[in-house]
């Protein structure tokens, strides 16, 4: 069975059941997803059965290929959230008490979601200290279709929920303190611990350090000065300047058992080499990186390493390419096989010290010496804790970040601009920073970037189900923008004109880091675009000219953008009393 799908031990599973077979006798092929990222680990599954099914049944080949319309109505999308909340803090802005309950909106099914409302709560303490914390997640049954995981997975909501409310808090005391002064004064120190008990070690915690060095690098004061310059002197169009971190846990800690890799590696007497393991390349350059990690380990030229695309008959019971850990799982496991290989060799390079790499391999094939290996890896447990009636919970290490981003806003229009993006990132020693950085927010023909992928999710990209009070745009429960034409994508126009990437080198290597001291890349960066939501809701503040705090829901859509921006047009549709709870829905 070739798929698109990244978790093909499940599917094993499920052909199993249905037809009677036994795994050895099912072959999974995944050359590669396009995207997805979240979307395509357990949706797929149903589709990927019934072909498989139709096949055994029929005995010839079959094939599915649906209309956009069908995978975007089939494939699942992000939870959507609700935040309720208690906070109490001083006059300075110092947090001190947090009751949280978090609803997610699970649709029929729960799916991924309870692993996903779990994260979610043990992110949304986000980069900050609170004394006193509680937290309590509930996944709500609703008559629409299952909700799954997506880039992130409960994370980003999380930590959407820290923002929101470090945001109301600033705006109650904006008349003493600028934000930023806020958020500072709440990130965790050295040393301290977080709600779920894991203590933010000294050695592994450069937040304080990145927040400082962005803020004097990017220029945030004069910026800031400039920002009101601008808004004091135009009426219709008003800029906002937003500052924000993310600490991102990395690791699956209520599955240990996904934290174990396998990898092939075979030689060929010609001196190619030829490798494989369970990872599957979604668009976040994993491929490339196992090239390159087999040849430094080998010591010979990436051209002569091919990669055979992903099957369940070459790496068996397979961990699904989920949560950023697939460099950190996949890489030891070929570094093993090749020091396998390495060990084998050297006995042969003592022997023949000025044989080059193909001569080598020819000799050691004459000598009868094994020339392909299967590489193991496994987390070691010490760095992965799971017990949340003991409140005690360990991620095998976090990546942080921090952003900064300037937006303008048309306030009679709702449409905005990203003026300029900067973001400073921790990844350890990166092993690829073309990749790496191309993952926070370059851009090939679409937006492939977490921060781009981000912006979409907080200002554009808004699923629009039918409902008894608006019968004419769909069926109930049924997603009325399944296309293209309708459900808005970040596009080149909504890349920050001026886009500045850096990663932070100048620290030392991280014992949690566990290939080549390199950190996990693909999820982190998303959450720093919450920077442009909460500059559009600064622009939205300086337009309405009053301190009350408002509601703005996710996604800022310019419809959203332009009710907020209250005025005599507004007020003249929307009644006062109603003003902070109304919200447009879809662009009907």
């Amino acid at each position: 069975m070739s798929n698109k799908f990244y978790e093909s031990p499940k599917a094993n599973l499920f052909l199993d059941l249905i037809t009677g077979l036994a795994s050895n006798e099912i072959i999974c092929h995944v050359t590669r997803v396009g995207g997805g990222f979240g979307g395509k680990e357990s949706r797929n599954i149903i589709p990927c059965i019934t072909v498989a099914l139709a096949a055994y049944d029929l005995q010839m080949p079959v094939r599915l290929c649906l209309t956009r319309a069908e995978d975007m109505k089939l494939t699942g999308h992000r939870h959507p959230f609700k935040i309720v909340y208690k906070v109490g803090f001083l006059h300075s802005g110092k947090l001190k008490s947090l009751d949280l309950c978090l609803y997610g909106n699970g649709g029929y099914s729960t799916d991924s979601s309870l692993i996903m409302i779990e994260r979610a709560m043990l992110h949304c303490d986000n980069i900050y200290k609170c004394e006193n914390m509680r937290v309590r997640g509930r996944i709500c049954r609703t008559n629409l279709p299952s909700n799954t995981a997506m880039r992130g997975f409960g994370c980003p909501q999380g930590l959407l929920a820290s923002e929101l409310i470090m945001d109301q808090v600033c705006s109650y005391l904006q008349t003493n303190y600028e934000q930023s002064i806020i958020r500072e004064l709440n990130i965790y120190e050295p040393n301290e611990k977080t709600h779920f008990s894991q203590a933010i070690e000294r050695k592994d915690w450069h937040v304080p350090k990145m927040w400082k060095n962005l803020k004097e690098t990017a220029l945030y004061e004069q910026r800031l000065r400039d920002v009101e310059e601008f808004n004091e002197k135009n009426e219709f169009r008003k800029r906002g300047l937003s500052m924000i971190g993310t600490k991102f846990g990395i690791g699956a800690t209520s599955a240990l058992f996904f934290h174990q890799a396998g990898a092939l590696v075979n030689i060929y007497n010609d001196g190619s080499v030829l490798i494989t393991h369970g990872g599957v390349e979604i668009g976040q350059g994993l491929q490339m990186k196992m090239l390159q990690i087999t040849a430094e380990q080998l010591g010979i030229d990436i051209s002569l390493v091919r990669l055979h695309e992903t099957a369940t008959d070459k790496i068996p019971n397979t961990t699904p390419t989920v949560g950023s850990l697939s460099s950190d799982l996949y890489g030891p496991a070929l570094i093993d096989a090749c020091q396998q290989l390495n060990k084998k060799l050297a006995p042969l390079k003592v022997k023949h010290p000025t044989l080059t790499w193909q001569k080598l391999i020819e000799q050691a094939y004459y000598e009868r010496i094994q020339l392909f290996a299967n590489g193991f890896y496994i987390v070691p447990e010490k760095f992965l804790k799971h017990n949340l009636e003991k409140n005690d919970v360990n991620f095998m290490y976090f990546t942080q970040g921090v952003g900064m981003s300037e937006v303008e806003i048309d306030c009679l229009t709702g449409d905005f601009h990203i003026l300029r993006t900067d973001i400073l990132m921790d990844f350890g020693k990166s092993l690829n920073p073309f990749i790496d950085i191309g993952q926070i927010g370059e851009f090939i023909s679409l937006c492939t970037g977490a921060f781009m992928q981000g912006v979409g999710y907080l200002t554009l990209e808004e699923l629009v189900q039918g409902d008894s009070q608006h019968p004419w745009i769909s069926e109930c429960g049924s997603l009325d923008n399944a296309d293209p034409n309708k459900y808005k994508i970040p596009m080149a126009n909504d890349i920050p004109i001026d886009f500045r990437i850096t990663l932070l080198n100048a620290h030392e290597s991280s014992d949690h880091a566990v290939c080549y001291s390199s950190k996990a890349v693909g999820e982190p960066p998303l959450f720093l675009s919450a920077t442009v939501f909460f500059a559009i809701k600064r622009a939205i503040s300086a337009y309405r000219q009053g301190k009350e705090p408002f509601a703005l829901n996710i996604p800022a859509t310019c419809e959203r953008i332009r009710m907020a921006c209250r005025d005599q047009i507004v007020d003249s549709i929307i009644p006062e009393n109603k003003d902070k709870e109304f919200q447009p829905c879809g662009s009907f």
